[in-house]
C-alpha cells in the first residue's frame, strides 16, 4: 500500500512539474504588439531569513539598435524617456529552462500614467530571459545584484 502511494505522488508530481512548464505567458488573443524592448541589467535581492528575496529589477529598457529607452524598476514598474509609465502585476509564469535565468511572464497591467506609448498598455510579456536568477546560496545579511537581459512586449487589447 505505501509503495502505490508513492507511485502516485510521484505521478502526481511530475504532472504538476510538466503542467507549470507549459504554462502560457502570451498575451489573450486580440492583444496587439505595441512596444518590444530588450532590459539588460540586475535583479536585486535582499538577504532574508537566510535566503535570497527579490528586492527589485534595475534595468535599462533598449530600442533594437541598444539605445536606451526607458527604465525598470521596483513596482514593477517600467517607464520610458516619453513619460509614460506601466506596472503589472503577474498573472503567469513559466520556470526557465536553465535554472539560472528568471523566469518568463506575463503580467496583466495595472492602469498606466502618462499619454505616451505605456498609456494604454494591459499585459507586459518578459521572455527570452538570461541570468537574473539568485541561486540557492544560503546569506546572512546584505544584497546581491545578479545580472540579467530580458525581452520586454507591450501589448494593447484591441478596441
Amino acid at each position: 500500500m505505501r509503495r502505490k502511494k508513492i507511485i502516485l505522488l510521484s505521478m502526481l508530481a511530475a504532472i504538476i512539474c510538466a503542467a507549470q512548464n507549459t504554462l502560457s505567458v502570451e498575451p489573450p488573443a486580440g492583444a496587439v504588439l505595441v512596444l518590444s524592448a530588450r532590459g539588460d541589467g540586475s535583479q536585486v535581492y535582499t538577504c532574508t531569513d537566510g535566503h535570497w528575496t527579490l528586492k527589485a529589477p534595475d534595468a535599462r529598457l533598449l530600442d533594437e539598435r541598444g539605445q536606451a529607452i526607458g527604465a525598470h524598476f521596483a513596482g514593477p514598474t517600467w517607464r520610458l524617456t516619453d513619460g509614460s509609465e506601466v506596472k503589472g502585476k503577474m498573472i503567469a509564469s513559466r520556470p526557465a529552462s536553465d535554472g539560472s535565468s528568471v523566469p518568463s511572464l506575463l503580467l496583466q497591467a495595472v492602469p498606466a500614467s502618462g499619454t505616451g506609448k505605456f498609456a494604454n498598455v494591459t499585459y507586459i510579456g518578459r521572455t527570452e530571459t538570461h541570468g537574473g536568477a539568485a541561486g540557492a546560496d544560503p546569506c546572512t545579511s546584505g544584497e546581491k545584484r545578479v545580472p540579467y537581459t530580458a525581452k520586454y512586449s507591450f501589448y494593447t487589447s484591441k478596441q
